[in-house]
């Protein structure tokens, strides 16, 4: 069992938390105050091929393995979560479901400019009415003159307004249940297509949610990914990856949030010795550390069973259950060793524990990961 990064995957780490250090951080506040999405910055994701990590490099990408994914996401939350989820939201879900199934003909006409970043993608599941239970589903494609015609609305979609293209499932046979469901891709200026206003969020004020809605919105017969019915086999697979990635934003979210308190036991006093030096609180610390260390290994196993081709939904579920609500909790910890200065926004742990939250929502609930991980036991037994 070897536990070593190769030295490329090291390369894609340093470059990513180079890149954190100096872009994100406290050069972040601003946007999350104003709950602005920060295009220049996303924009410098590209050069980086962190737009196209998945992407194989004949179209355009960088062709990472999973590992070094979940290396770059990572890193890029623990510098700043608003950034990380768009640049993860792009890859896992939107690009990767064109990467994967796309026809080659499809390729080379949308993954080199998301690859390059020219453009960003959003991927639309989620609706008001469904959730959890995505097979339920009610945006309707209807076959008319040669296409298809859209109706219906995805909620909490992440790069809804600032996408240039989704990738939507939608109901092609409303008998079928859940293979009656096919996946398309759907262009900005389609008519009929549009994203609804950005949502004011608890937390990642500097990303971008909102809703897709479609309204007699005309896709080319073209535009369909695979076979019709075949939408939510393939993303369910989708999600696979979604939350290796999920739980990498959780590890990087988790990290921030104790580097911070580290640096501010370090710094505060309190009755004649510094934080650092009272032993409760340098037991808190332990622990967190300690459990942010197990997500990342959990992490790094689900990314790397990926890597391998072999199952890795039940691995995957396992780590983000358990990283997201590490997040959680050294969030909250992190909080409290700040004491009253961290409930202002003064001190970025304010902006770290209202991140955290979505971490345990996100790509299926902590409630979904346990069933998963239970039925699959269940199963084996």
């Amino acid at each position: 069992m070897n536990f070593d990064l190769t030295p490329e995957q090291k390369q894609v780490r340093d470059v990513a938390r180079d890149f954190a250090q100096a872009e994100l951080g406290d050069k972040i506040a601003p946007f999350d105050e104003r709950h602005e999405f920060p295009h220049a910055i996303v924009a410098k994701l590209g050069p980086l091929g962190f737009l196209g990590a998945l992407v194989p490099e004949e179209y355009g990408g960088a062709g990472l393995d999973y590992v070094s994914y979940a290396l770059i996401v990572e890193e890029l939350n623990r510098g700043d979560a608003s950034v990380g989820i768009t640049m993860w939201a792009h890859n896992s879900l939107c690009t990767n479901h064109v990467t994967l199934f796309a026809s080659p003909a499809q390729k080379a006409k949308w993954l080199p400019r998301l690859a390059h970043g020219e453009i960003l993608g959003a991927w639309g599941l989620t609706e008001p009415g469904s959730g959890s239970d995505a097979a339920a589903l009610r945006t309707r494609a209807e076959r008319r003159d040669g296409g298809y015609v859209l109706n219906g609305s995805k909620a909490f979609i992440t790069n809804a307004s600032v996408g240039a293209l989704a990738v939507v499932m939608a109901r092609t046979d409303p008998t079928k249940g859940a293979k009656g469901i096919s996946a398309f891709v759907v262009e900005k200026g389609t008519p009929g297509f549009s994203a609804g206003t950005p949502y004011r969020k608890l937390g990642l004020h500097a990303s971008d949610t909102a809703e897709l809605i479609f309204e007699d919105a005309r896709v080319p017969a073209d535009h369909v990914l695979g076979a019709e019915g075949q939408g939510f086999v393939q993303a369910m697979q989708v999600l696979e990856g979604g939350r290796i990635a999920m739980a990498a934003m959780a590890v990087g979210i988790a990290q921030a949030a104790v580097d911070a308190a580290v640096k501010y036991m370090k710094q505060r006093t309190a009755f004649g010795k510094t934080l650092a030096e009272f032993n409760g609180l340098q037991g808190m610390i332990a622990e967190l550390a300690t459990e942010v260390e197990v997500a990342r290994l959990l992490l790094l196993r689900a990314a790397y069973l990926k890597d391998s081709g072999r199952p890795a939904m039940h691995a995957a579920a396992m780590a983000k259950v358990f990283a997201s609500e590490a997040a959680m909790k050294a969030a909250t910890k992190a909080v409290q060793i700040h004491g009253g200065a961290g409930y202002i926004t003064e001190f970025p742990v304010e902006r770290i524990f209202r991140d955290a939250k979505l971490t345990e929502i996100g790509e299926g609930t902590s409630e979904v990961q346990r069933l998963v991980i239970a039925r699959e036991i269940l199963k084996a037994s």
